[in-house]
């Protein structure tokens, strides 16, 4: 890369000794049973399979370290559901006083556990962007740390362990498919794959409902919307921040969208052939290459399963609804 981004790859090794190693190196493996119904190649990054059932602790390890040494350690983000967690659950093990703002709306499972792992939970009548809005009035009137998912480098360097982890372990892979909302995960390690095997296609993936940034990616500039509508709310933003934006524009070959049904197609496959019980925003792969076949056809995709907080009822509204084979 000529230009830089804001990450540092030195810093992103140096990560991997802060981080706590429940949440490192987590499974990798080609899943042979999805390949019929896909057409190529895949092998799946399993973020899950940790105490906060997604990738985001990675990130919040971090933060929460470089916190812990604060003469009163306090910190406020705002979250969908996922961040909260981590955060709550790094901040526990050190000692920080967490306050998490959420939408009132937010699955009820991801608000339950924020709440069990000790942060302080407030609620607003809006979406994720006004949740944003508050936790930043908090942080001003109480003045404490304000984690911003994506702005903060932590959150960014945090994800790109994953990367790391991808380039030192995977065999030969063609294309990263990484869902995308505010661009952490999506930065993260596509800095480190652009760096270290600028061969491989980085690939983001958005729901139809929520495109504001694969539309900025798109016209190289922010494009906000005024709404969203996706059962995939962890990458539910309207508004994208610039300097992450322009990390994205780095290093990040392709962008796409796919629709709702295509998302649940893909969270219905990786149950029934991979045993996986996962939120919307982890089947963004797989619904992409359920939308586009032919593209991908011969490849090896690696797919990075981000989160399995879902709400029960809700998934299973989801997963036993009719069948959509073809798109």
């Amino acid at each position: 890369m000529t230009e830089k981004t804001r990450l540092d790859t030195a810093r992103i090794r140096a990560a991997r000794r802060v981080i706590d190693p429940i949440f490192l190196d987590t499974p990798l493996y080609r899943c042979e049973a999805l390949e019929p119904d896909l057409g190529c190649t895949v092998s799946i990054k399993l973020e899950t399979a940790n105490p906060v059932r997604s990738f985001k602790a990675r990130g919040t390890e971090l933060v929460a370290s470089l916190l812990a040494d604060d003469a009163s350690p306090a910190v406020v983000c705002a979250s969908a559901g996922n961040l909260g967690q981590a955060l709550a659950w790094s901040g526990r093990g050190r000692g920080l006083d967490v306050t998490v703002v959420a939408s009132r709306f937010a699955t009820v499972a991801k608000l339950d556990r924020i709440r069990a792992l000790g942060a302080r939970l407030e609620l607003v009548d809006g979406d994720h962007e006004l949740a944003r809005e508050r936790a930043a009035a908090i942080a001003r009137q109480d003045g404490i740390r304000l984690v911003e998912d994506s702005l903060d480098i932590e959150t960014c360097e945090g994800a790109a362990t994953i990367g790391l982890e991808l380039v030192d372990t995977a065999p030969s892979f063609d294309t990263v498919l990484i869902a995308l909302g505010g661009g952490a995960l999506a930065t993260g390690v596509g800095h480190v794959i652009k760096a270290l095997a600028p061969e491989v296609e980085v690939m983001c993936v958005q729901p139809l409902g929520a495109p504001a940034m694969t539309r900025s990616w798109h016209q190289r500039r922010v494009v906000t919307t005024d709404l969203t509508d996706t059962i995939a709310d962890g990458v539910a933003g309207r508004r994208p921040i610039p300097a992450v934006l322009d990390d994205l524009l780095l290093v990040v070959d392709d962008a796409v969208v796919v629709q709702e049904a295509s998302i649940i197609a893909g969270m219905r496959l990786l149950l029934d052939h991979a045993g996986l019980v996962v939120e919307p925003s982890a089947a963004l792969g797989i619904a992409a290459v359920l939308e586009d076949r032919d593209r991908f056809a011969g490849r090896h995709v690696v797919t990075i399963v981000c989160g399995s907080n879902v709400d029960v009822d809700a998934y299973h509204r989801w997963v036993g609804g009719a069948r959509v084979d073809r798109f």
